[in-house]
C-alpha cells in the first residue's frame, strides 16, 4: 500500500507545483508595464503603436513573462540597457500574440554585440568538412541562445516600411524550433491547416528560388530561397513589415500567415498612418 502511495503523492505534488506555477506566472503578466517600457515601446516599436488596445494589454503581458524568463548578456563592452531589453522583448513577444502557447520555453538567454558580429561556422557530414567565418547580424542556435546585434536590431525595428527586421527573423527561427525540427513549419492551431501549409509555402518557396536564380527583383529578400527554414523567417519579417505589398502580391501567402498567427498586420500599419 505505501508503495502504490509514492507515485500518487508525486503525481499530486507535480499537479500542486503545475497549479502554483501557472498562478504565479498569470500573476506576473498582470503587473502593469512601467511607462517608461511603454516609452519604449512607442520609440522603438513602431508596430506597437498600431495594436489595437486589447493587443497591447496582451503584448504588456508577454512582455513582462519575457523578460523574467530571459537572460541578457552583453558582448564586447556591451552593457544591456532596459531600452535593449524593452525593444527585443517587444518584437519578439509581437509574434506571440493570439498563439495559445508561449512557444519561446527553448531557450533562455539572448547575447548581444554592439555591432556586426564574427560567427565560426562549421559544416558537417559526420565529421567536420569545413569551417569558416561570416559576419552576421543575428543568429539563432538550435535549443540554444539567441545572437543580436544590438545596432542593425535598433535600425530594423525603428524602420517599419524596409521588411528588414533581424529581431523578427530571428525569434521566427525559434518558432520553427518550438516543435523540435527547424523546417519552415511553425506550429500551427489546427492539423487542418499544415496540407495547405504545406502546399502554399512549396510553391511560394520554388517561386523565389526560380526568380532568385534569375536576379529578378522580388518582394521577399532572395536570402529567404537559401532553405524553407530561411524562407519561413524572410515571409515573417515581409508579412510584419510589408503587409499591403504581401496581400497584393501573393494573397495566399498573406493568408496562411495570418491564419498562422492569427493577426491582420496590414491594420496596424493602415492605424499607424492614421496617427
Amino acid at each position: 500500500m505505501e508503495l502504490l502511495l509514492i507515485p500518487f503523492l508525486a503525481g499530486v505534488a507535480w499537479w500542486a507545483w503545475g497549479r502554483w506555477r501557472r498562478h504565479r506566472r498569470r500573476a506576473i503578466a498582470r503587473k502593469p508595464l512601467p511607462d517608461q517600457w511603454r516609452a519604449i515601446l512607442e520609440r522603438n516599436v513602431p508596430l506597437y503603436r498600431g495594436l489595437p488596445e486589447d493587443l497591447k494589454q496582451e503584448l504588456h503581458g508577454h512582455v513582462r513573462l519575457f523578460l523574467h524568463d530571459k537572460t541578457f548578456e552583453g558582448f564586447q563592452g556591451l552593457e544591456v540597457t532596459d531600452e535593449m531589453r524593452v525593444t527585443i522583448a517587444g518584437n519578439a513577444c509581437i509574434l506571440l500574440l493570439n498563439r495559445p502557447h508561449d512557444q519561446y520555453a527553448n531557450f533562455s538567454t539572448i547575447y548581444l554585440y554592439p555591432s556586426t558580429f564574427v560567427s565560426r561556422q562549421e559544416n558537417y557530414d559526420g565529421v567536420v568538412r569545413s569551417v569558416g567565418q561570416q559576419a552576421r547580424l543575428g543568429e539563432s542556435w538550435h535549443r540554444g541562445p539567441i545572437v543580436l546585434s544590438w545596432d542593425s536590431a535598433l535600425a530594423g525595428s525603428r524602420d517599419i516600411k524596409d521588411g528588414h527586421n533581424v529581431i523578427l527573423h530571428e525569434f521566427a527561427h525559434k518558432l520553427d524550433d518550438a516543435d523540435g525540427a527547424v523546417d519552415g513549419a511553425p506550429m500551427l492551431h489546427q492539423r487542418s491547416q499544415y496540407t495547405t501549409w504545406a502546399r502554399v509555402m512549396h510553391r511560394e518557396f520554388e517561386q523565389l528560388q526560380r526568380r532568385a536564380g534569375q536576379g529578378a527583383r522580388t518582394l521577399l529578400d532572395h536570402y529567404g530561397a537559401s532553405a524553407p527554414e530561411e524562407f519561413f523567417a524572410v515571409l515573417v519579417e515581409t508579412f510584419y513589415e510589408k503587409p499591403r505589398q504581401l496581400k497584393r502580391r501573393h494573397p495566399e501567402l498573406y493568408e496562411e500567415m495570418r491564419r498562422c498567427f492569427q493577426v491582420d498586420p496590414e491594420a496596424w500599419h493602415e492605424r499607424i498612418r492614421g496617427h
